[in-house]
Order: C-alpha cells, then sequence, then structure tokens
C-alpha cells in the first residue's frame, strides 16, 4: 500500500538558510512521508554558514537554489503545510503562502543578522541548525502519533 506523502513549505524572508535547514531536515529524517520544498519573499544567496553548518551534519545544501515564494504560487503548486521560520522581529515580514493548508509558524533566530567573527557566527547557525533540527523531529512524530490516533 502506497502512502500518499504531505506536502511541505518552509518559508523565511530570504529562503537562504532557515527555510533551507528546515526543508533538508524533513526531508532527511521522513522523505518517506513528506515532499518538502523552501522559498522566501526575497530570495537571496544561500548563507555560506549555513552549508558549513549542514554539512557538519551530513547533509549537503551547497547545490541548493533559493526560490521566490511568488513563483511557487504561480506554478500552482499546492501544499497541506506551510510553515514559516521567521523570527519575532521580522514575522510581520514573512510571506503567506493562499489557499487551503495548515499554517503553523516556527520562530527561529535569523543568521544574517548574526555578527561576529565567521567561527562566532557559525557557532550561532549551529544553535539554530539544532533548534531546527529538534523541532522537526518533534513535528514528524506529532504527525506521527495523530495519524495513528485518527486512523483507529
Amino acid at each position: 500500500m502506497s502512502v500518499m506523502k504531505k506536502r511541505v513549505l518552509f518559508l523565511c524572508i530570504h529562503n537562504s538558510a532557515r527555510s533551507q535547514m528546515a526543508a533538508a531536515f524533513l526531508k532527511q529524517i521522513a522523505s518517506d512521508r513528506f515532499d518538502a520544498e523552501s522559498a522566501g519573499l526575497e530570495p537571496g544567496k544561500l548563507n555560506p554558514l549555513v552549508v558549513t553548518a549542514m554539512q557538519q551534519v551530513g547533509i549537503d545544501i551547497s547545490r541548493n537554489q533559493t526560490q521566490s515564494v511568488f513563483d511557487l504560487f504561480k506554478s500552482g503548486q499546492r501544499f497541506q503545510y506551510v510553515i514559516s521560520v521567521c523570527d519575532e522581529a521580522s514575522a510581520e515580514r514573512c510571506p503567506v503562502f493562499p489557499g487551503v493548508t495548515t499554517r503553523l509558524n516556527w520562530n527561529f533566530a535569523d543568521p544574517s543578522t548574526f555578527v561576529g567573527t565567521d567561527e562566532e557566527r557559525l557557532r550561532q547557525v549551529v544553535i539554530v541548525r539544532d533548534e531546527i533540527r529538534r523541532k522537526i523531529e518533534q513535528w514528524v512524530k506529532e504527525e506521527g502519533n495523530q495519524r495513528l490516533f485518527t486512523t483507529r
């Protein structure tokens, strides 16, 4: 019996860090149940410190492209979940994806605002990376429990 994968879109402002990490972790942890995409309001360049932080845990996102939430919307793609990963300070700028979907907001610090040496900023990125991974693991577990609970 094949299971229909749920489509998940992670959104942030630049699609250069948080949404990229969240999509990569969901793909790694539960690609059998979810298809993950990421997009941003103002797509920028992939944050090199984020690429390094993800490589440290065995995930290569160096070839990922940033993409616009508007382009995804115009393409007609539909998602069961749209999860914004903006921090509270920029929540009002975080994009909205219209349509019938479950919307969630997870607040994570924005790596583009980190200051200090590359090493200091990388340490801050690693903290955010680990927070995102824990949130993804928790959410996948809750989704699995919810499905088990509702099918009985």
